[in-house]
């Protein structure tokens, strides 16, 4: 478990199949304790966040990242939030729903992704610091210090999934912390912009 900003903590599990990291987010933000998309804890992951006080809430950004959300759920008695479009394909029962623009607790906004791998794709946005971005399968870290679409066949249509992500762009942030790689904590829009070029 690594502290990557200001109450921002991650840990991540090693999957053989997609020879990458999934990462998992732990936020202590305003009042909050909040869990994003997260794989396998480790247990030094489960006592930083037990030594934090009682976690509040699961959140899922896509109905692919539900992860061990299910199993968190019941060992951390928190409530679990996943994106209104994505619930009905998803075999969880969540706590609440979110959609685009909702206000979500601890001052995370939800920006909708139109056109990606799954309906409901949602990132996160936090106005602390420069701005911090959190998306799911929206864009993977790999190979480490750039960012990436999926592999094409994962969409519909790619040239639709690229137009897309380019609503990210309307917003100020300087780090973005992906499911699925490694994060890009300084100059992160520059690599967004890069990444959406192709």
């Amino acid at each position: 478990m690594k502290q990557l900003l200001p109450g921002i903590w991650q840990w991540s599990w090693f999957s053989t199949e997609k020879q990458i990291d999934f990462n998992g987010l732990f936020l202590n933000v305003g009042e909050h304790r909040i869990v994003v998309d997260p794989p396998p804890m480790t247990a030094e992951a489960s006592t930083v966040i037990r030594r934090q006080g009682a976690l509040d809430y699961i959140i899922v950004t896509n109905r692919d990242h539900v992860r061990e959300a299910l199993a968190y759920q019941d060992e951390f008695r928190c409530q679990l939030q996943v994106p209104e479009v994505d619930a009905p394909q998803m075999d969880v029962k969540p706590s609440k729903t979110f959609k685009d623009g909702e206000l979500l607790p601890g001052g995370i906004w939800v920006i909708h992704l139109n056109a990606q791998k799954s309906p409901g794709e949602s990132a996160l946005y936090i106005q602390q610091g420069k701005g911090v971005l959190i998306v799911g399968d929206a864009l993977i870290g790999k190979p480490a210090g750039s960012l990436n679409l999926l592999a094409p066949e994962k969409y519909d249509d790619v040239v639709k999934a690229r137009d897309g992500l380019r609503r990210l762009l309307k917003y100020n942030f300087d780090s973005i912390l992906v499911g699925d790689g490694t994060n890009i904590l300084f100059g992160a829009k520059q690599a967004v912009e890069h990444a959406l070029q192709a």
